[in-house]
């Protein structure tokens, strides 16, 4: 496989969206469908994750058949915050299953998780509770955080995200009542700005959101930039996920 770091972002997209790939074994630790694949384009090759539309099981909460759409939506995000948390993903059509989203995989140590991490790296980990938070991600498990060999955080797993009802569930809850940093804040009010009907990114997440889920994010942004702090987990439901990894 050619190293992730000599891949061009917008050759990584291109192969995700025309190279042909075949499935080389299936994840096993979670309830929907999920492939590792070997992709092929203009012979370079590309290991990626494939997550089939047909292989999601039915969720009460969540509209059927649209979790692989949310994958696609928390790069859109990852994006246009320019925090590159989310790996490149695209929803491919052609697909050997039918519809789904597809994504680069990441290289990483399975045995490294949140709940090994030192407090340095613990420390690190202020703009992925942001990005939950904005994403109203209710599955961060702390195996969902990965660091490749340059040590760079990714984030994976969003098939639940973006719902207008508070659902965030995670592991992290370290920064509770401490202060966003400011250029995290300055961020955040230019995804809110992005978020206005008619902008670039409200029409690319059009393509796969309702328009009150987008509002819903749109508020949840706004409502973190008055507060200008981190959130406490809720004493009126579960704020956390199992399993925890």
């Amino acid at each position: 496989m050619d190293d992730l770091y000599l891949l061009d972002k917008s050759w990584v997209l291109r192969a995700l969206q025309k190279g042909e790939f075949d499935l080389q074994g299936q994840f096993l630790n979670g309830s929907n469908y999920t492939f590792l694949g070997k992709l092929n384009f203009e012979g370079r090759c590309l290991q990626i994750v494939y997550k089939p539309v047909r292989g999601e099981q039915p969720l009460w909460d969540f509209p059927h058949g649209s979790l692989a759409r949310r994958e696609v939506c928390a790069y859109l995000v990852s994006e246009a915050l320019g925090w590159e948390l989310v790996p490149p993903t695209i929803l491919r059509k052609n697909g050997p299953l039918g519809t789904g989203s597809l994504q680069q995989y990441i290289e990483h140590d399975p045995n490294d998780h949140y709940f090994n991490y030192e407090e340095k790296d613990r420390q690190r980990l202020r703009p992925v509770v942001l990005f939950d938070l904005i994403l109203n991600n209710a599955d961060r498990k702390g195996g969902h955080i990965l660091r490749d060999a340059r040590d760079h955080l990714w984030l994976i797993d969003h098939g639940l995200c973006f719902h207008c009802e508070d659902k965030l569930r995670t592991v992290i809850w370290d920064f509770s009542g401490e202060p966003i940093p400011q250029n995290l804040l300055d961020d955040l009010k230019r995804l809110e700005k992005a978020l206005c009907e008619g902008e670039t990114l409200y029409l690319e997440l059009q393509q796969y959101l309702r328009t009150s889920e987008i509002v819903a994010m749109a508020t949840r942004i706004a409502r973190l930039c008055d507060s200008g702090e981190f959130p406490a987990p809720p004493a009126s439901r579960r704020s956390y996920p199992w399993p925890p990894v």
